[in-house]
Formats: C-alpha cells, sequence, structure tokens
C-alpha cells in the first residue's frame, strides 16, 4: 500500500498541528476553554476547507472538506495535549501577544 497525497494535504496536516499555538497567540490564560475550543473549530474549518480547494483534482468536495476539518480539529487537539501543553509553548504563546485587562479601580 502506498499513500499518495498532494501537497495541499500534508500543508494542512502541518498547519493543523501549529493551529492550538495560534490559538494561545489570540487568547488569554483567562480566556474560557470552551472560547478556546470554538476558535479552534472554526480554524480547522477553514483549514479542512481551504485544503480541499486548494487540492489538485476535479471540482471541490464538501463532503471531503469536511472529513479533512475533522481530522484537522482532531490533530489539532491531540497536538495540543500531546505536544504543546506539555513542553509549556501553549503557555508561552499565551503570554506573548494578548494581555488580560485589569478592570479599572483593583
Amino acid at each position: 500500500m502506498t499513500v499518495d497525497l498532494d501537497r495541499a494535504y500534508w500543508l494542512g496536516l502541518l498547519i493543523s498541528v501549529v493551529l492550538p499555538v495560534l490559538v494561545g497567540l489570540v487568547t488569554t490564560r483567562v480566556t474560557h476553554a470552551g472560547t478556546k475550543a470554538v476558535l479552534l473549530l472554526a480554524l480547522s474549518v477553514l483549514n479542512g476547507f481551504l485544503v480541499e480547494l486548494a487540492a489538485p483534482g476535479p471540482g471541490w468536495h464538501a463532503g471531503t472538506a469536511a472529513v479533512l476539518a475533522l481530522v484537522s480539529f482532531a490533530t489539532g487537539v491531540l497536538s495540543h495535549f500531546g505536544l504543546w501543553k506539555p513542553t509549556g509553548l501553549a503557555g508561552k504563546a499565551q503570554d506573548s501577544l494578548v494581555t488580560a485587562r485589569t478592570p479599572r479601580g483593583v
């Protein structure tokens, strides 16, 4: 059995691994975990649909794009808990760009 994936699919898979870091860059440590999950899901859907759009072949298939989005989301969640969180990169990403604002009078 040989696996023959186009560059678009490999790039989409690589992006899926990096998506949790991107979510960490645009959220803070106090952002609700559900909000982060929805943001990761939205970026995964975008990734899946763009990969299907960029893949060579006849036409664009919504079913394939949906499967790619699910694979992207699963890869993002697994890479977050298995790769980025244990190494501390997830926390560093959250501390780098966006900071939580303190309410006035505190």
